[in-house]
């Protein structure tokens, strides 16, 4: 296939026209939509006067970052507007705000390390690992890995679990 004078043009006018490269390449015939970009780049035919489908997009908003307390929990802005109205659960004390139990010492002084730990002491891990004062909380473990006032911050029944997962949605939504 040659590019004759009356195809040049007729190329001309359709690209001026706004017409994409597949459409020309469709009403000329027996030329690829990749020879109709090859032609219009040859000639230096300028951008289309309208492009073939506008492309209208909503602008992407930035979404708020979460912020991290010195105390390690996250704190992440509201949204603007929520998408279903919030259940309010009476108020109780939440396990986690239970005042942390300090790590048990063993008869020699020290607190339970990975290296004494035994099968009936707690293994809640109390403090940073990289921190030279990091233990386990050592207390006796009544049944499971846990002592029972760690066991209550560890297990928590299904329907208050469930609850506090609503509490974090906006978190999941924010994440992506």
């Amino acid at each position: 296939m040659s590019w004759t004078e009356e195809r040049v043009s007729a190329l001309k006018k359709l690209w001026a026209e706004g017409h994409s490269a597949s459409q020309i390449a469709k009403q000329l015939g027996g030329v690829t939509r990749n020879a109709v970009i090859g032609k219009v780049h040859r000639l230096g035919l300028s951008g289309r006067a309208t492009p073939s489908r506008p492309v209208k997009r909503p602008p992407r908003l930035a979404r708020p970052k979460p912020r991290i307390m010195p105390d390690g929990s996250v704190k992440a802005p509201m949204p603007a507007a929520p998408e279903r109205p919030e259940v309010r659960l009476p108020e109780e004390r939440p396990a986690a705000a239970l005042a942390p139990l300090p790590p048990l010492q063993l008869a020699d002084g020290e607190h339970a390390t990975i290296l004494t730990l035994r099968d009936s002491m707690c293994k809640w891990p109390i403090g940073d690992p990289a921190d030279p004062k990091f233990a386990f909380c050592g207390r006796k473990a009544d049944c499971g890995p846990y002592c029972a006032e760690h066991a209550k911050v560890a297990f928590q029944p299904a329907r208050k679990r469930d609850a506090r997962k609503g509490e974090y949605d906006y978190v999941r939504r924010i994440a992506g």
